[in-house]
């Protein structure tokens, strides 16, 4: 059995991606952002092996939870799931001098995946989103643009692909694959997506634990366990270095060779 570190995961589709997987016999590790959605994602599933905590809005947070999760020893496989949505009316800017959406959706990934001990397995969730958009690494904090959430979200998505692509390039052995779970009625998603709620928490759980030949491979994008095109630009091998050379510069935090 597998042990699987999933982020974002004190509700919504992490959550039950981790009640999946737990239930499968897998050990599955939780994460929230503060002690009181710990306690919540404690309650909802009680035979998690642990719940590490940590706010990764920021940079210190997101390499303080990497290093909770190191301490609990190496995983089998992490499921990037932290993310948040695109109704953002404006730009809002963390400590760290980034938007909020680029830095839960893109800078917490890549610092994670640089932070914490590599696995076998990486799973990156993306959107059906990131297909309509382009990548802007010249103005990927929105300091020239003028805020549009859903642009910046769809862009933000983008750059989980190319992560997801850049580490299966860059990481030989290392699965890593992206997904999107389709428009669903998540916290996230809203009450009107229409999406079909019970197949979009299993493909990541498929990708992270499964035996099955579809699942062990590498430098590909799913959309319920089925392959699926992304954007073209999610496979651009010198974009995809840009992005890692800008999250670098950004965070201060280099991805192990």
């Amino acid at each position: 059995m597998a042990r699987i570190l999933i982020t974002g995961s004190s509700d919504g589709l992490g959550l039950m991606a981790g009640q999946l997987l737990a239930g499968q016999g897998h050990h599955v590790v939780l994460h929230a952002r503060n002690p009181g959605r710990a306690a919540v994602a404690r309650a909802a599933l009680p035979t998690a092996e642990a719940v590490v905590e940590g706010d990764v809005t920021t940079i210190a947070g997101a390499r303080d939870v990497a290093e909770q999760a190191n301490r609990l020893g190496r995983f089998d496989a992490v499921i990037h799931n932290v993310g948040i949505g695109y109704r953002e009316p404006r730009r809002v800017e963390t400590v760290d001098g980034l938007p909020h959406v680029f830095a839960v959706n893109v800078m917490a990934p890549y610092v994670l995946t640089a932070s914490i001990e590599r696995p076998d397995r990486l799973v990156y969730l993306s959107s059906g989103m990131h297909h309509g958009a382009v990548a802007q690494l010249d103005d990927c904090l929105w300091q020239r643009r003028r805020w549009d959430g859903a642009t910046a979200y769809a862009e933000s998505k983008l750059y989980d692909a190319m992560l997801a692509f850049a580490m299966a390039r860059r990481w030989s052995g290392v699965l890593s694959n992206a997904l999107e779970p389709g428009w669903v009625p998540t916290r996230m998603g809203g009450p009107s997506a229409p999406d079909d709620m019970d197949h979009a928490h299993r493909t990541q759980a498929w990708l992270a634990a499964s035996d099955d030949l579809e699942a062990r491979v590498t430098g590909q994008y799913f959309y319920h366990r089925h392959r699926r095109d992304p954007n073209p630009a999610a496979r651009d091998a010198a974009v995809q270095d840009r992005l890692l050379a800008r999250c670098e510069a950004l965070s201060g935090i280099a991805l192990p060779a």
